[in-house]
């Protein structure tokens, strides 16, 4: 059988979503686990899907980066898969496929693996070069941390003799943060 699995950053990528799920099962998987989760989250439907499959299945994905998050985590997740018994097929590979049921594939889906975490790297230098440029030039200021937002009613909150615990779930912030305000 082939399992697919697709995977979005965020909710705003849902055309992504849809995208990926068309081309899975179009590629034939007879079943799909999809999540719009960030690749540094807990990836609950990816632990699924690996959970699913059996020796001798396949799990498809549409691209690399929708996988996995590094090439060491990529890795790992071949690692999983094939002591399984299960191979790895990556659907979107200018025109052509990967599979690592083969040497040749598993050596492609390392390079690739590679390049997609150097263009990630790079991406994220430029951003915090951009974050740095717009400090310097007075436009950029950074989210108000939320718990701060909150911390007089933290504060009075306590003087009545609330927990902490009681604290943080009342008003949807951390225990640590409510810790952090009343110092």
């Amino acid at each position: 059988m082939t399992v697919g699995y697709a995977r979005t950053s965020t909710v705003e990528q849902e055309a992504s979503l849809e995208a990926q799920d068309r081309d899975l099962r179009a590629a034939g998987c007879g079943k799909v686990f999809a999540e719009r989760v960030s690749s540094i989250a807990k990836r609950a439907q990816l632990e699924a899907a690996l959970e699913y499959v059996r020796e001798g299945d396949t799990l498809a994905v549409t691209k690399p980066d929708r996988l996995a998050r590094s090439v060491a985590d990529l890795l790992g997740i071949i690692a999983r898969l094939e002591a399984k018994g299960v191979a790895l097929r990556v659907l979107s590979m200018g025109g052509s496929e990967v599979d690592t049921r083969t040497p040749t594939g598993r050596l492609m889906l390392t390079m690739l693996g590679a390049v997609a975490e150097f263009e990630r790297a790079l991406m994220l230098e430029r951003q915090r070069e951009g974050i740095a440029k717009a400090k310097a030039e007075g436009k950029y200021q950074g989210r108000v941390p939320t718990a701060q937002r909150q911390a007089a009613e933290v504060l009075r909150l306590k003087a009545e003799g609330v927990r902490p615990v009681d604290i943080a779930r009342k008003l949807g912030i951390g225990r640590a943060s409510v810790y952090r305000i009343l110092g």
